[in-house]
Formats: structure tokens, sequence, C-alpha cells
């Protein structure tokens, strides 16, 4: 921490893991800012959410890659840097693994990037790249440099919803449950750390994902069940319905919430916990037109 505090980020020839370290720091400064803020301290506010923005620190504008910082301020592997490349400055992951964890700032991160358009098509490219990543066996559930059987690739494939393409997501999250989960003792693409990997099976399976813990929001992506109820510790119900639904039709043509037509990805807690029936009708062919509204950071 006593680097993190002084330069705004680990550094890789000081301590291990280190560029994994800034940018989890930076998410949990996010988390601590949101607590200051319902506390009322709003100089604490302000000064975490500041700090929350080093991940920009690790980042290296010219490759498009979260990478390993000195102390000097240079770039670890400076000539010869491959993100595919398992460094000692990242835990259990790569850098294309660990470039999409930014979970807290998804869109300053889109603007590191060069905007929507860019972000996506670096999306595509991080399901589509050769997966051949030499790593710790947690390296496992590959999808291009996607990494499904750990932590740290979880949340990517609903950051299409971030770039206005809510359809890729419907297509990646319905892939991904029906080819790397399985019954029978190999069920499991990866290491079920904490319940993990069958957390993001329920949620995603009902057909949302907490993306950014820490905030109210779920983005949605493909339920896989005909109807889902939840029942609530206030003795309320959270349905979830999916008319038309089938292995087909896996995308999201129309989504209703208590009656009322809603044209946005994702849902709130206080939304869930009113005790609420959410309603989606499915096809097999995408709308380019549904859940193009931004997801809210806060």
């Amino acid at each position: 921490m006593k680097y993190y505090i002084k330069k705004g980020y680990v550094p890789a020839d000081r301590v291990g893991e280190a560029t994994s370290r800034t940018l989890e720091f930076a998410y949990d400064d996010f988390c601590i800012a949101q607590f200051a803020k319902k506390l009322g301290k709003l100089k604490d506010y302000e000064k975490f959410m500041e700090r929350s923005k080093n991940y920009k620190n690790v980042f290296d504008r010219e490759t498009g890659f979260m990478r390993g910082r000195k102390y000097n301020g240079r770039w670890m592997d400076e000539n010869n840097f491959d993100p595919a490349k398992v460094y000692k400055y990242f835990t259990e992951g790569n850098s294309w693994q660990w470039t999409f964890f930014v979970v807290s700032d998804v869109y300053g991160l889109m603007g590191l990037k060069g905007g929507k358009e860019a972000f996506s098509r670096k999306l595509d490219r991080f399901f589509s790249e050769d997966s051949n990543v030499d790593g710790p066996p947690d390296i496992t559930g590959l999808i291009g440099q996607y990494a499904h059987g750990n932590e740290p690739s979880h949340h990517a494939a609903y950051l299409y919803v971030y770039a206005n393409e809510p359809w890729k997501t419907q297509k990646m999250v319905r892939y991904i449950m029906n080819n790397l989960y399985q019954t029978g003792p190999e069920g499991l693409c990866g290491n079920d750390d904490c319940g993990q990997m069958s957390a993001w099976y329920v949620f995603s399976a009902m057909g949302f994902y907490p993306v950014c813990p820490g905030t109210p929001y779920y983005v949605i992506g493909s339920p896989i069940f005909n109807k889902v109820v939840v029942h609530l510790n206030n003795k309320r119900d959270f349905e979830i319905v999916a008319k038309n639904n089938s292995k087909d039709n896996l995308y999201i043509s129309r989504a209703i919430l208590n009656d009322k037509e809603i044209k946005r990805a994702w849902i709130n807690h206080e939304e869930i916990i009113k005790g609420t029936k959410l309603v989606f009708e499915m096809s097999s062919k995408p709308d380019f037109s549904w859940g193009l509204e931004n997801v809210p950071t806060e």
C-alpha cells in the first residue's frame, strides 16, 4: 500500500503480482468511496474516487494493455511485451485478461481504448485471439484469451452491454453456459473458488449479473429458464419470465418490468427487492435497437 499511495501504482520491480494488485486496489478504493458517500463523508468520497482512477497508471496507451510498471515509471519487458504471456506482475492471468478488470469505470477504460467501437472490437479480439496461454493451471475454460475457469475474466462477457451491443453479451453468455458447464465430475471448467464458478452460472441462468459489486446494478444477459422465482427476505418475490425461450431463441427482443416496457439492459437492486416481475420476450435474431441505454456507474 505504501507504494500504491505514493506512486499511484504498485511497482512491478518491487512487489510480486503488482499490476493485478494495482487494479484490485483501484476497485477497492471505488467501493470505499461508495461507502463514504452513504455515510455523508464527501471529502473521503472524493479522495477515494480520485484514487480509484489509479488503474490508468498501469495502462500503456501505446500497446493498449495493462502492464507492469517499474518504480522509475518505465514499463517492464519494454522490448518484448506479449499480452498473452503470463508475467509475474499478474495474478493467475495475462494482460489480455487483466486489461478488462476495470469494473468500476468501464466507460473510463473505453476512453483509454478509443471509445465504444474500439472497445467492442478489442472485446471481439479477446474472445477470438489464439487461445495458447502458457501459465498456471488456474487459466482454463478458454474462449480466445478469455478464461472462464478463473475469476478475473468473469465479468467480461457482460461488457458488451456498456458498448451498446447487448446482443453480443446475450450470445456469449449463452455460449458459455451451454459449452463450459456440464453434469458429472468434469462439469466445471475451472476451480470453484468460494463458489464463484457456480455463482456466475446461477446469476447468468436467471438472466443478469453484478458486473460491479458495490453498485446496485445488475447487467442483463440471456436467461435460460422459462420462469424463475426468487423468494426474498422481505417476504416478496422477484419473478423472471422468458417467453418463447429456447436454445435458438437466445436474444431479447422486448423486456417488461412490472407491466412497463423497458429499453435498458440493466435493472437495479431497489427494483428487485420491491417485489418485481420481469418479462423477457426472446427471439432467434438480435434486436439492435434494444438495450442501448448506458449502465449507471454509481
